[in-house]
């Protein structure tokens, strides 16, 4: 800590390099600070489909009800409980707390200053320790803090250090407590579907190398692995127990067809092999990967000549041989299991490329690794400030709020209260009471040419919506809304028959534009819905970003239209005729 004695001089070198690493990490951050919600956040996976169901658990008091009869009525109708995300989980808690806007930053920020302190003491105990390395590891870790990851989706790669260092801990010695815990937190921060079965079974095939190299089980990570599995198991118990136990319900992941989804040859599979070595997968952290890929080259060129050279080429060649491996099966992943889903169809519910989760954590230890090769601070700190200005400049979410702050925010990009558009969506809230006299909850609604998660933010029951488990039965039923639509136009057809993640109207007209703005105005000159399966399903009214030039045709009829100040919609109310 710094001194601040009567007689000695403050100076800036008397600060630990970490807290200045976590001061630039909360500096940068400011770019997110905005009156009123004009924050940009994620929009597509994000915006679109995290908020709303946690927001909806909350306002039905069902965060925590994991009774296999439980519904969610403000979602598709009654979505069962149990195939939303767990009550807790941080981000629920603090969306229990706080208005979803500010939950959100709040728990961005405390992802990533997690993040930034589980990598500078990875770091500093066994990727680069030394006395005089120290201020290296804040920089790099502040490196990693700042990667584009989703951090909706808690720690599941920003965290991933912590739990390396608690597993390293317990194979070098006894451990404390702390490793033992920080193993819990993880399965209470993360998704167990998109990086826990992946981390799990990732460490489970290094301790099995470790056995064979050594002779003898290292009990301790073995326990390990097994409280971190223990604990996915606590917190993930309705997934855990409808797989495992009984099933609650038939998801609709069990039409999944990746070879109708990415069709391709050989020549497409390297193409997306290339782009996930390279550059990774955007929701796991979409950076260039050439920092770590210069460092690597420049320690094998410092390296003095003969054996030294020859050992250190060989582990470059197996942590990348490693990444390259990943690459190819993640690009290829697609095709082979348009293959397997035949023989096994259970297969089309799990996504197996999700290995690419703990791609970002590789490519920093081969980084690091180099890094302690290299001669010289200067050099070492070029590469580190590389990957910084990689990382954040492929920010996508705080490079965006920059430019608002610089009043250059581009228009297809709204921020949350433009996106959200609360004025606008009450209006239309007290117009349908004032004409019927009901609640929300009396009614039901879906969405043609915007996301449901922003009804369901503003209190609206849909009817559509945006989720990767529901019930095959419902996607069946959903369909009959959306089958004209659907044979008007193939790319339409397959993308819903062969994932179905968006439950969505859809128009053939519009395609896949889920984002139709107020301006330029958009008209839709037709469209086959089925207002009487609409019905069937209690849906009453249609609300539409673009105009129906012939609603009659669609047995509906027009209520109003609604625009707002600031808001990114002009909205159409349409009436089940």
């Amino acid at each position: 800590m710094p001194e601040y004695t009567t007689g000695k001089p403050w100076r800036l070198s008397a600060f630990p390099p970490l807290l200045w690493a976590v001061a630039l990490l909360l500096t940068l951050s400011l770019a997110y600070a905005a009156q009123s919600g004009a924050t940009y956040i994620l929009i597509d996976d994000n915006l679109d489909t995290e908020l709303a169901p946690p927001y909806a658990l909350l306002q039905e008091g069902k965060a925590l009800d994991y009774r296999s009869t439980t519904r969610v009525d403000r979602l598709m109708n009654g979505l069962p409980r149990n195939a939303l995300r767990p009550g807790l989980q941080p981000l629920v808690g603090l969306m229990a707390l706080f208005p979803p806007l500010e939950a959100y930053l709040l728990h961005e920020l405390l992802v990533r200053l997690a993040g930034l302190l589980g990598m500078y003491l990875l770091l500093r105990r066994y990727g680069l320790p030394g006395p005089r390395l120290a201020a290296l590891c804040a920089g790099l870790a502040l490196a990693w803090a700042v990667l584009p990851a989703y951090t909706a989706y808690g720690v599941s790669v920003l965290g991933q250090p912590w739990v390396a260092l608690a597993l390293l801990n317990l194979r070098r010695g006894p451990g404390r407590w702390s490793d033992w815990l920080v193993l819990v937190v993880f399965a209470f921060w993360s998704s167990l579907v998109l990086a826990g079965m992946f981390v799990l079974a990732a460490a489970g095939l290094l301790l099995l190398r470790d056995t064979w190299r050594h002779r003898r089980i290292a009990w301790r990570p073995v326990l390990g692995l097994l409280v971190l599995g223990i604990s996915y198991g606590v917190v993930e118990y309705p997934l855990v127990y409808s797989l495992l136990v009984k099933r609650q319900f038939v998801p609709h992941r069990l039409e999944f067809d990746y070879a109708r989804l990415a069709p391709g040859g050989v020549g497409v599979g390297l193409a997306s092999a290339g782009r996930y070595l390279l550059l990774g997968q955007y929701h796991a952290g979409l950076f260039l990967r050439a920092a770590p890929l210069l460092a690597a080259g420049l320690a094998l060129a410092y390296a003095p000549a003969g054996a030294a050279r020859r050992r250190l080429l060989r582990k470059l060649l197996a942590g990348v041989g490693v990444l390259v491996g990943v690459a190819l099966f993640c690009g290829f992943y697609p095709q082979l299991i348009g293959v397997v889903q035949q023989t096994v169809p259970p297969l089309r519910a799990f996504n197996l490329s999700r290995f690419h989760f703990l791609t970002p954590l590789l490519w920093f230890g081969v980084l690091a690794f180099s890094l302690r090769h290299l001669p010289g601070p200067g050099l070492r700190a070029a590469l580190v400030g590389l990957q910084l200005l990689l990382g954040l400049g492929m920010n996508t979410e705080w490079t965006l709020n920059v430019r608002r702050l610089l009043g250059r925010l581009p228009a297809t990009e709204p921020t949350y209260a433009a996106y959200v558009a609360p004025e606008l969506f009450r209006r239309i809230r007290q117009d349908v009471e004032a004409r019927t006299g009901q609640q929300p909850a009396r009614y039901r609604v879906a969405c043609l040419g915007f996301a449901p998660a922003v009804a369901s933010l503003n209190g609206f029951y849909t009817l559509d919506a945006y989720q990767n488990n529901y019930p095959l039965a419902y996607k069946h039923q959903f369909r009959e809304l959306i089958a004209g639509e659907l044979a008007r136009s193939p790319e339409l057809r397959t993308y819903f028959d062969a994932w179905g993640n968006r439950c969505y109207l859809f128009s053939a007209e519009l395609g896949k534009n889920f984002r139709v703005a107020a301006l330029p105005e958009r008209a839709v000159a037709h469209w086959a819905f089925d207002a009487r399966s609409f019905r069937r399903l209690g849906g009453r009214y249609v609300l539409s970003a673009a105009r129906l030039l012939h609603p009659e045709a669609s047995n509906l009829r027009l209520l109003g239209e609604y625009a707002a100040p600031g808001a990114y919609w002009h909205i159409w109310l349409y009436e089940v005729r």
